[in-house]
């Protein structure tokens, strides 16, 4: 390593999956990822337990990412870490970590926002998109349209008003009584299922904004309706019901994407977050991209639910801009774009 190189520690521990990577100069060389498995149980993630899931996890990843890199500690210019948004628990094993690693190496600190180093994951391989350009976020937290004009310039454009489209597909899985997360569950009976075999309804909002807590209730008044009749009906029709379920939760998403596109001109279009890893979702943008011409950008699976690559990768651009921040920083549960 040369004097003039710029290698960054990145940690993420936002939610329910600790993370470490080491990126040099722009390029990412690890992406060590430990997920937990603790909350599968109690049907969704547990606060406490994800905490303390992070401190058991935290350490050891960190050293894996430092030893399988080549670089070592002292030759670190930065270290990185999620601010927010996440669980507020979660967020301060990692901050208080970076913290004392960069103060006892006398180096730099970089916070980083989660939901814009979900968009900036597109710049860690090939191709590459260019500016500007539209980027769906979708996760188990947020929803969100955002317009990116350069790596750390982005406007929201758009976003949920309640739930966010993660949670509706593990809440609708939920109902149909799959275990959590039940999301990836729904895409894997989709693929077998009829889409068209039920209707349900899609939510009209202002603007570019979505609501996906109306989907969650009529799913749990047809289902109460369809049981009464046939107690095995869950069953019996489970491909067509996860095939139903995904495709309006698909449908809505691209509506307020059209939409979206019209308004801006744009049409470089990227998805990122972890509902981006859905093959229905997938499949559905590429074929609109071949029928409207627009130059469609899909992560790595590895990149699309929590890791600390994409939080390196925003560290390394917030690095380059001299953006760092004190030992008196604090993580915010909600963090604004």
């Amino acid at each position: 390593m040369g004097t003039n190189d710029i290698s960054i520690l990145a940690i993420e521990s936002s939610c329910d999956e600790t993370s470490a990577s080491i990126i040099l100069n722009g390029k990412v060389l690890n992406n060590i990822v430990a997920t937990q498995s603790v909350h599968e149980k109690y049907g969704g993630v547990v606060p406490e337990l994800a905490s303390r899931a992070h401190q058991e996890n935290l350490i050891p990843v960190i050293q894996e990412a430092i030893s399988t890199s080549g670089i070592s500690k002292d030759q670190l210019s930065a270290v990185a870490f999620t601010r927010g948004p996440g669980l507020m628990g979660a967020l301060l094993v990692g901050v208080s970590f970076a913290k004392a690693f960069a103060r006892s190496l006398n180096i730099p600190l970089i916070d980083v926002n989660h939901m814009q180093a979900h968009v900036l994951a597109h710049f860690i391989d090939d191709p590459k998109p260019g500016f500007p350009f539209l980027c769906l976020t979708v996760s188990g937290g947020h929803t969100q349209l955002v317009l990116v004009r350069d790596h750390l310039d982005m406007e929201v454009i758009g976003q949920t008003q309640d739930d966010a489209v993660g949670e509706a597909f593990d809440k609708t899985a939920k109902l149909l009584g799959l275990p959590y997360p039940g999301g990836p569950l729904i895409d894997r009976y989709a693929k077998e299922g009829n889409p068209k075999a039920f209707s349900f309804p899609i939510t009209r909002m202002p603007g570019l904004n979505y609501s996906f807590s109306g989907i969650k209730t009529a799913v749990l008044y047809f289902l109460r309706d369809k049981l009464a009749q046939d107690p095995d009906f869950i069953e019996k029709n489970l491909a067509d019901l996860s095939a139903s379920i995904q495709h309006t939760l698909i449908e809505m998403l691209l509506i307020k994407l059209k939409e979206a596109v019209k308004q801006t001109g744009v049409k470089e279009i990227a998805i990122a977050g972890g509902v981006s890893a859905n093959s229905g979702l997938r499949a559905a943008l590429e074929d609109l991209s071949k029928k409207r011409g627009w130059k469609l950008f899909v992560p790595k699976f590895e990149y699309c639910t929590d890791n600390a690559a994409m939080i390196a990768m925003a560290a390394h651009y917030k690095y380059l801009k001299g953006e760092f921040v004190g030992l008196d920083v604090t993580p915010l549960a909600k963090m604004k774009f």
